[in-house]
């Protein structure tokens, strides 16, 4: 084979000579770099140096078909790591992480299979961890066997898209002080703790994007009253879209926004939730929760926590079915409410049919201020809407809904959870000059 200029390095100070591997329209081919598939020997130390000689003049490297024993390896600036999707596998030999990057910019993880083998991860690590990167783009890569997370994303910007990520024994994919990032079009099976969490340390601008996903079994092994089990948790992160995902079966909820103002939960499609579905709670301002199909929880929709300063919010289009669900030693009044709302909320042309106790709950003992609730369907519920009536709740009004099939009235005064009135839309509302009820159609 002759040596010609774009094949040959003199090495300065060793006078080793190194045949450089070609480049191609697609990039750096690995194999004549001494990254060899299928090798039984541990390949870090040569795809690490295959690594920084693509990086170093902005080349891709690609890994051939076969299986790769790595691990611990960090990627360089401006790294380019291809290979053939569903062919190309690493398989990770020691940690904390498969892959990792910290400070480096615009570095591409693609067609890649990334197995942990079940290795123990730190907390907040994972398969791959990058710390500090712009222009980040992970993509079309299955993640298998984690230890931890699947991918661990902290102060990045950038996309991840088009992954399979199974059977991560933390989270798929744990994004923290993060800001813009893009998670789409990927699908998430079998997590342990959680499928999509956007958090932040404290109360700020994310504004990331979460959308059209597939998230199904997502456990919560760890335990908890809902900071695990929840399909995508959007914690502290403000300005953050979750629209157009499939979640199925989570231990918890499809969508838990907590301390997360202007949240933006926009048609999902979201069935076999354990707890409720979806919740804008605790230390938020603005929530829009609209378009939504929810068949089988809990509870549905829930945007509350007034005393903790939960306020502002519309609940707008969503369909809601099957609102049964009832986890053991659960009070009935917990469970089997398909929309509950309770400060500076609208809730507006929603259907809900199918729930054991309430189709609608306005307020929560005094915790309710300036709600409105109009041109909405209930259908074969407990109380149609239960409004609470207690010394010092807010105002409401309630009007031009349809209210079919509920069993112990269509709209009843609570004082907390026992019912205090007769059927308010017959009469009795001009005793709580709070509340305006009017044109509601029930039968």
């Amino acid at each position: 084979m002759p040596i010609d200029r774009r094949r040959f390095i003199t090495g300065a100070l060793t006078g080793v000579v190194v045949l450089e591997a070609p480049l191609s329209a697609y990039g750096l081919d690995a194999v004549p770099l001494g990254v060899r598939p299928g090798a039984a020997e541990d390949q870090s130390r040569p795809l690490l140096r295959a690594l920084e000689q693509a990086s170093r003049t902005r080349a891709p490297l690609m890994l051939a078909p076969g299986a790769y024993r790595v691990g611990d390896i960090k990627l360089p600036d401006g790294a380019q790591l291809f290979g053939v999707r569903g062919a190309t596998r690493l398989l990770m030999t020691r940690g904390p992480s498969l892959l990792s990057a910290e400070g480096g910019n615009n570095i591409t993880i693609s067609g890649l299979t990334l197995d942990g083998g079940e290795q123990p991860l730190p907390q907040r690590s994972g398969l791959v961890r990058v710390v500090g990167t712009k222009g980040l783009h992970i993509s079309d890569c299955i993640f298998e066997g984690s230890g931890g997370n699947g991918i661990a994303l902290e102060g990045c910007e950038g996309l991840i898209t088009g992954n399979t990520i199974v059977g991560a024994a933390d989270n798929a994919v744990f994004c923290i002080n993060n800001a813009g990032l893009v998670i789409t079009a990927n699908s998430i099976r079998r997590s342990g703790n959680g499928g999509i969490r956007i958090w932040q340390s404290a109360k700020r601008h994310d504004g990331s994007l979460v959308a059209d996903n597939t998230i199904e079994d997502t456990a919560a092994r760890a335990g908890g009253t809902g900071e695990n089990g929840n399909a995508i948790n959007v914690f502290r992160a403000a300005d953050v879209t979750v629209r157009n995902n499939t979640i199925r079966r989570a231990a918890f909820s499809a969508v838990r926004g907590n301390g997360a103002s202007n949240i933006q939960i926009i048609g999902n499609n979201c069935a076999a939730l354990v707890e409720c579905a979806m919740y804008a709670e605790f230390d938020f301002e603005g929530a829009v929760i609209a378009n939504n199909v929810i068949d089988g929880a809990e509870n549905g929709i829930a945007v509350t926590n007034f005393d903790n300063g939960g306020r502002l919010g519309t609940v707008h289009g969503n369909l809601l079915r099957n609102i049964n669900q009832r986890r053991p030693n659960t009070p009935p009044e917990w469970s089997g409410v398909g929309i509950s709302i309770e400060a500076d909320t609208a809730v507006t042309g929603n259907v809900v049919e199918n729930t054991i106790f309430a189709g609608i709950r306005v307020g929560w003992g005094p915790y309710l201020r300036d709600v409105t609730v109009g041109g909405n369907i209930v259908r074969n519920a407990g109380y149609g809407i239960a409004v609470s009536v207690v010394p010092g709740a807010g105002t409401a009004a309630i009007s031009g809904n349809i209210i079919s099939g509920a069993r112990l009235g269509s709209i009843v005064g609570m004082e907390w959870a026992k019912s205090v009135t007769g059927d308010l839309s017959k009469e009795g509302a001009e005793r709580f000059p709070q509340l305006t009820v009017a044109n509601n159609q029930t039968r």
